[in-house]
């Protein structure tokens, strides 16, 4: 690990304030790489002895535009101690703050100025800035209130502009830039909005070029959000060129040089930012990922690449190949399209390793992110995952292969569309493409959809994409997938697949989301919107209608239950059930009704509503594992090895599981199957490795794998060499042919 980011708290900003102690200590590296001259003027200051009483507020942001925040720092806490009634030194020390990558003091320090004048606009700029950093839906509605207050901020005015390109809303985009322009004829980030609005339109020339380091960040920015990673970094590039010291731009290149990818660079880029005392989370926690791939196996065929933690390579590895091979397979069809490279899949076992590769994307689920691109003429696929084994969530509640078929999609709809496709359309075609290779795949509709339906929540279809990029809440995000996923239903529902492919070229020639409508679907966005929502609506009017009633209905299910009175939980259960038959969570009735029928020695009945439980999604594994374990017991071995298979695309880190279905598996007569279940038994270290390899002996010899066969009993004898069953096996494998190999120790 390396060391932690220097900073400082507002507690100790507090207490050293009043005993006139230093705040900050940055390594001297920092001080020096840090120590650039703005103008002759502020040489001058830079190189002042020492920080004397009465600093001025130019001083102070003089320390600050040369980065030498802990000058900075001194000065603000001097000018704020004698001047506490000031909202403006506060707003002017919380920027100090937000620069140096410390939004909660930043906020605290707004916030005091809020306390001290109700009314000053720069310190709503200032939270709305921390807002949008963070892609919070209030961040236009603070940035409004500055320009309420102060019709003149420029900065205000720019943030506008930025909002509105970040929810895809071109022309109010360039209508906010226009009014800042309006403002200050100079202003880099307007000209950056419109200038990134032509580059984003594939536009080479325009005349909004900023030639300004910060105006290329931007536009990095913008490149980044539209996943179009490998121009991100040539902007970044430009920026660095003009101002080598802007390492928020270069960390964010060397992100984008890790998701092509280019990991070699990104590093050496990272450890730069890192040595001159750019050390924010972003940096730190890149940099600690980089170190961790030293744990990581690669796996290559002609068409995967797949990376997974070496402590269980070997267990998850021949599922996920064979699961990305499937997909590449159906999609390359069902899109007409071939990639051009292999397909890369990261699994990572700890989430926060995940979570570093999503930093700075909005709207995720946090299940999966895909990053393509072509850099240096080599296109590059890449999917980031959780491991099933994620320490983040309980088993049962990440189903991965939906999860993979979902990122899958991602890669064919941002290929084809060379990264054009609005974030609505692909987050939709992808939820679409969970339930259409399995019914039973994808998330449910949850009680917070059912809400948003109910109170009539759902975005326009123009607007979408605001619901994943600046949502109200986070209940917003999931309700815009599921919103999206169901779109894309519906177009392919009423118009066709072949629609659905014509909205993505015409994406990818840069149309926007009403002019594809129009064309494609030959009504209006508005018209649209009214009957996809009536379509909806009539398709869960059952579960929102009887919502309110059906949550009543399982509180007093629940204490049925555990009063024992099985009777009445079969009869309120089964209407329950009908209510809301999506819903597979906690205290989900069909698994309240299963456990009611087997206190009744019903099996049949509990087979049924278990049955029904898996059928709609449900996946908790103590329940199928159950349920597979009465089908066997009932003599239906196939739907037994059904429910295990199932089991292995959600949660396939018990050996039970693989013992179970292994040995159903060779009972019918599938021993390709039965060689992986009983591999995988060995891949989790087994109690008895001599009964394991037993196992995969027998089924290589009724797959005609004598060879391994043998070498596998032989492993069994050594793990237990009386071991009567191995004994019996071999010599039977040794006279089954004269020519059977040596046995090797």
């Amino acid at each position: 690990m390396r060391p932690a980011a220097t900073g400082f708290t507002t507690e100790t900003r507090r207490a050293r304030r009043k005993h006139g102690e230093e705040i900050l200590t940055f390594p001297p590296c920092f001080l020096r790489a840090l120590r650039v001259s703005v103008v002759s003027v502020v040489a001058c200051l830079l190189t002042a002895p020492a920080l004397l009483p009465g600093q001025t507020l130019e001083q102070a942001e003089a320390f600050r535009k040369a980065r030498r925040y802990q000058d900075a720092n001194e000065v603000f806490r001097e000018l704020v101690a004698k001047f506490p009634k000031s909202a403006e030194y506060r707003v002017r020390w919380g920027r100090l703050f937000l620069e140096h990558w410390q939004p909660d003091e930043a906020q605290g320090l707004f916030n005091e100025a809020l306390g001290i004048d109700k009314n000053y606009a720069p310190a709503y700029l200032g939270l709305a800035l921390l807002a949008e950093e963070h892609f919070e839906g209030h961040a236009e509605d603070l940035a409004e209130k500055a320009l309420a207050l102060d019709p003149k901020l420029v900065e205000a005015q720019e943030l506008m502009a930025r909002l509105a390109l970040e929810d895809n809303n071109n022309q109010r985009a360039a209508a906010e830039a226009r009014k800042a322009l309006a403002l200050d004829a100079n202003s880099v980030q307007a000209k950056a909005i419109l200038a990134t609005m032509d580059w984003l339109a594939d536009k080479k020339e325009t005349q909004w070029d900023p030639h300004d380091a910060r105006g290329y960040e931007t536009a990095g920015h913008f490149f980044t959000l539209n996943r179009r990673y490998a121009e991100a970094i040539e902007f970044y590039r430009k920026g660095l060129a003009l101002d080598p010291a802007l390492y928020t731009a270069r960390s964010q290149m060397a992100i984008n040089l890790m998701r092509l990818g280019q990991d070699q660079e990104a590093y050496q880029e990272l450890k730069l930012c890192w040595d001159n005392g750019f050390q924010d989370d972003a940096t730190k926690n890149s940099l600690t990922l980089l170190d961790s791939y030293k744990n990581f196996v690669t796996f290559k065929t002609d068409t995967t690449i797949l990376k997974i933690n070496k402590k269980e390579a070997d267990l998850l590895h021949p599922y996920i190949e064979d699961e990305m091979k499937r997909v590449i397979a159906t999609y390359e069809k069902k899109y007409k399209f071939k990639l051009d490279a292999p397909v890369e899949v990261e699994v990572y076992p700890d989430h926060e390793d995940f979570a570093v590769r999503t930093l700075g994307m909005p709207g995720l689920g946090a299940l999966g992110v895909t990053f393509t691109g072509k850099l240096g003429g080599t296109d590059y696929y890449s999917i980031a995952m959780d491991s099933p084994s994620s320490d983040q969530r309980p088993p049962g509640s990440f189903h991965w292969a939906s999860t993979l078929w979902h990122e899958m999609s991602h890669v064919y709809t941002l290929s084809m569309t060379q990264s054009r496709v609005p974030r609505w359309f692909t987050e939709g075609e992808a939820v679409h493409e969970e339930t259409a290779v399995n019914p039973e795949w994808g998330d449910r509709l949850s009680p917070d959809i059912i809400m948003a339906i109910k109170e009539k929540k759902l975005l326009p279809i123009a607007q979408l994409d605001r619901g994943f990029v600046h949502p109200t809440s986070p209940v917003q995000v999931l309700v815009s997938y599921f919103q999206a996923g169901r779109i894309c239903d519906y177009i392919n529902d009423k118009w066709g697949w072949d629609t659905i492919l014509a909205m993505l070229h015409d994406f990818g020639d840069n149309e926007e989301t009403s002019a594809v409508v129009r064309k494609e679907l030959k009504i209006e966005p508005e018209e649209f919107d009214k009957r996809f929502i009536a379509w909806v609506e009539a398709d869960t009017k059952n579960t929102v209608d009887h919502f309110d009633e059906w949550k009543k209905g399982v509180t007093d299910l629940v204490t049925l239950a555990k009063n024992k009175d099985y009777g009445a939980v079969i009869k309120e259960g089964t209407r329950l059930r009908d209510m809301y038959p999506d819903y597979v969570e906690m205290h989900s009735v069909y698994e309240i009704l299963a456990d009611a029928y087997l206190a009744k020695d019903d099996k049949p009945h509990a087979i049924e509503e278990m049955e029904r439980y898996a059928h709609v999604g449900g996946r908790n594994p103590d329940t199928l594992m159950k349920l597979a374990k009465l089908q066997e017991e009932a003599g239906n071995k196939k739907e037994a090895a059904a429910i295990l298979e199932r089991l292995n695309y959600i949660y396939p880190m018990e050996n039970e599981e693989h013992q179970e279905l292994g040995s159903l598996l060779f009972d019918l007569g599938q021993p390709a199957g039965a060689i992986r279940e009983f591999r995988a038994v060995l891949d989790h270290k087994p109690i008895d490795p001599a009964e394991a390899h037993y196992e995969l002996a027998r089924a290589y010899r009724l797959n005609h794998q004598n060879d391994k066969a043998m070498d596998e009993v032989v492993s069994s004898l050594e793990a237990a060499p009386g071991f009567s069953k191995a004994q019996k096996l071999l010599l039977e494998l040794s006279g089954a042919d004269s020519g059977s190999p040596s046995v090797k120790k």
